[in-house]
């Protein structure tokens, strides 16, 4: 480990540096101290597995404490087709593009996990986006892929999407390419590069991506079965790509340690080469670097360790499913969506993060069960953080079939959306008793909520260059 921390004190690069003219802020730290506070969160709301025969939406939720609208939704973007099932998304410009003055952090990508259909939404009325256009199904199919993913911008105004399966949502996964219009133009990478896809997240300073995998889209569509991990079908690996080839130059096993490495971050400052995975299954968090030599390493940082229930035949994980770097990296923050809990973790030394500080909330063996008597039916999930790293949000829906094995009353009632203030300077975390956003009051019935977007970038859409 003795080059485990080459990189994390690296001095900014100034010629790099450039002035905030386009859609972000020209550095990291200049989205903390330029970034306002945000006033609203756009959040994935799907009805698929619940009882509600509807298309799923895009809220628009209220957080500006001094609003007489404060915790609700107040405008929904309702799409055109059923059963799309909402997941991650995107804008179409980040900070990564800061230097491209015409381009605008203006669209959002938004496709449906199950149906491989693609919106575009125009959020120029922040408060009152509209749906511009879709591309169906059919046509990402013709370039044998399904099930997207991760939405990024590339810094000159193209999109990238990773892509979870083939066409007939079986294996090999890959990514598809957007151009500034929103048409596809065609697979990012050769085909065949790797098998299992998931999320990324690049560097572009050192020429880098990195990709992990979940599994075949037809695997993890029913649900979860522990056979499938047992059969291999659950993947393992990050794979570490040449940025401006979209060629696979590295590929890591995780192991058993590593079981089901989901969410991959980069720390945002753009000359370090470290980052973080989650991997779900095995409750493991890996820190990754490269060394002097150019060599990617991988090794496990944190560890959560399962827990005896009496109503579960073996130990339960903490499943974590998600995370997420502070814009100034110093802290790892994280959910454990089955424990109930997340938690933050001092990481200025990449190498040997620090447990910080957790809220035990929802989940399988939460102290908080209720928020405003509103029962919490499933652990913390997706979270999102504000650009100064003072507040923490997270909603508890982590996709429908698996909602409704591990946590079933979600989809009778409806998701969630908590907060919790944070203290940086001493890293503790307090939940916020009056802050609750409940999607079981939906019109049409409740829904399930998922991943969170600011209006005007966050610390899991935005990268530098």
């Amino acid at each position: 480990m003795s080059d485990a921390s080459t990189n994390s004190d690296a001095e900014p690069d100034h010629d790099h540096e450039q002035h905030h003219q386009g859609p972000g802020y020209a550095t990291p730290q200049a989205a903390i101290e330029e970034g306002e506070r945000e006033k609203l969160a756009y959040v994935m709301s799907l009805y698929v597995g619940t009882d509600v025969d509807a298309p799923d939406f895009v809220a628009v939720v209220d957080l500006d404490p001094d609003s007489d609208t404060y915790c609700e939704i107040v405008d929904r973007i309702e799409l055109p087709n059923r059963g799309d099932e909402l997941h991650h998304f995107g804008w179409n410009a980040c900070s990564s593009s800061c230097h491209v003055e015409e381009l605008e952090r203006r669209h959002l990508i938004v496709p449906g996990q199950r149906s491989s259909r693609i919106h575009v939404i125009d959020a120029k009325d922040r408060r009152n986006p509209e749906l511009e256009t879709v591309i169906e199904p059919e046509e990402v199919f013709e370039y044998d892929l399904s099930a997207p993913h991760t939405v990024h911008c590339i810094p000159d105004g193209e999109i990238l999407i990773s892509m979870l399966g083939d066409a007939d949502g079986e294996l090999p996964g890959g990514f598809l390419e957007l151009n500034e219009d929103f048409e596809i133009e065609g697979r990012w990478e050769p085909p065949g590069e790797i098998e299992m896809n998931y999320d990324y997240w690049y560097q572009p300073r050192q020429n880098v991506m990195v990709s992990s995998e979940w599994a075949a889209p037809k695997t993890y569509y029913p649900g979860f079965d522990l056979d499938d991990v047992e059969a291999g079908k659950y993947g393992q690996k990050l794979h570490f790509w040449d940025w401006e080839d979209g060629t696979v130059e590295q590929t890591i096993d995780l192991g058993e340690e590593g079981l089901i490495p989901l969410e991959v971050r980069f720390l945002h400052t753009p000359e370090s080469t470290h980052g973080f995975v989650g991997a779900a299954l095995s409750s493991n968090i890996f820190h990754f670097w490269r060394d002097d030599a150019g060599e990617y390493h991988a090794e496990k940082a944190i560890d959560f360790e399962s827990r005896e229930h009496p109503d579960w035949e073996m130990p339960v994980p903490g499943l974590t499913t998600d995370i997420l770097i502070s814009m100034d990296d110093r802290y790892l923050f994280g959910s454990n969506w089955l424990h109930g809990e997340v938690w933050m973790y001092d990481i200025s030394d990449p190498a040997n993060p620090r447990r910080a500080d957790s809220l035990s909330v929802g989940g399988t063996f939460g102290d908080v069960q209720e928020v405003q008597d509103r029962e919490l039916n499933a652990g913390p999930q997706m979270i999102q953080l504000s650009l100064d790293g003072e507040r923490l949000y997270w909603t508890t829906s982590l996709f429908s079939s698996w909602d409704e094995q591990f946590y079933p009353e979600e989809g009778e009632q409806g998701s969630v959306m908590l907060k919790a203030d944070v203290d940086s300077r001493n890293g503790t975390l307090e939940l916020d008793e009056d802050f609750l956003v409940d999607w079981g009051e939906c019109p049409e019935g409740p829904a399930r909520a998922h991943e969170i977007r600011w209006p005007d970038g966050d610390c899991t859409s935005d990268v530098w260059q």
